[in-house]
């Protein structure tokens, strides 16, 4: 009984203690001093882990086009399959439709509402359209601007498979948001020039892309370099989108991207690579 009573009064001592403590005054604890991401940071930084590339082991790289800023790399061997190509927003030059489309030996249909100069096309097959891209048909200043679907559905290329470049200075985003997903399950490869990193619908329009693509390669243009938009070097970049009916995931670990066929689109002024960045 003697041990039972020493256990007890041990016990109850604790207790005491234990209460007598949870009453003392602490200490504040230490605020959380870093810093809370802004909403436009935390869009940018969504954004661009959405567009970082996924390594395909069945792409063989090619560069198409100028041999900086306008020119594209692509998977030169799956674009086999094309039966039409869509350039748009050529602004009087076009040496990655005319490349394309003399390679495969098909159209291409070339967009451009604000310069309508026509682009010289030796060995290709060029049809100029004096309109633009966007998510809805409408004139506005005399110009014509229509949806893709339209456009694809009036050239007769409806169910053909495709393959599109487009840089059209912010009017892609609305027009890839107000697409069918029939437009996009008809094109193999879609190369873009993006523009703007920090609006919500730019992550809902990369999400819709990459429901029926892979992001297949980035690269930043370095006209459009600027600081206090990271993690993105620059407001402007081009994507290569290839789609998953072609493209093939390499194993992990493999790298992603082409960086050897990359050019800086200006070769005046230093160039602005995420990776320079980190």
């Amino acid at each position: 009984m003697r041990r039972w009573k020493v256990w007890l009064s041990l016990v109850a001592a604790l207790v005491v203690a234990a209460a007598a403590a949870s009453m003392r005054p602490r200490p504040p604890a230490e605020p959380d001093r870093s810093p809370v991401p802004s909403r436009s940071e935390w869009i940018r930084q969504v954004l661009f882990n959405e567009l970082e590339p996924v390594p395909l082991k069945n792409c063989e790289v090619e560069r198409f086009g100028e041999p900086r800023d306008g020119g594209y790399v692509m998977c030169a061997n799956l674009l086999q399959g094309v039966q039409a190509t869509y350039s748009y927003g050529i602004g009087g030059y076009d040496g990655w439709g005319c490349a394309v489309s003399r390679r495969l030996g098909v159209p291409v249909h070339q967009y451009d509402c604000f310069n309508t100069r026509r682009p010289a096309c030796p060995g290709g097959e060029p049809v100029f359209h004096e309109e633009c891209v966007a998510g809805e048909p409408f004139v506005e200043d005399g110009r014509t601007f229509d949806t893709m679907q339209r456009q694809i559905d009036r050239n007769g290329d409806t169910g053909r498979q495709l393959a599109v470049k487009i840089d059209v200075e912010g009017a892609e985003w609305d027009a890839f948001l107000r697409a069918p997903r029939s437009v996009f399950e008809s094109i193999d490869q879609l190369a873009v020039e993006f523009h703007g990193v920090d609006e919500e619908r730019f992550v809902l329009a990369v999400w819709t892309l990459k429901e029926h693509f892979y992001v297949a390669h980035r690269h930043f243009n370095n006209f459009a370099c600027s600081d206090g938009l990271e993690p993105f070097p620059a407001w402007a970049f081009e994507v290569l989108f290839v789609s998953k009916r072609l493209g093939v995931p390499a194993p992990p670990g493999t790298p992603a991207g082409f960086p050897a066929l990359d050019a800086a689109n200006n070769p005046q002024v230093e160039d602005c690579q995420a990776s320079v960045r980190r």
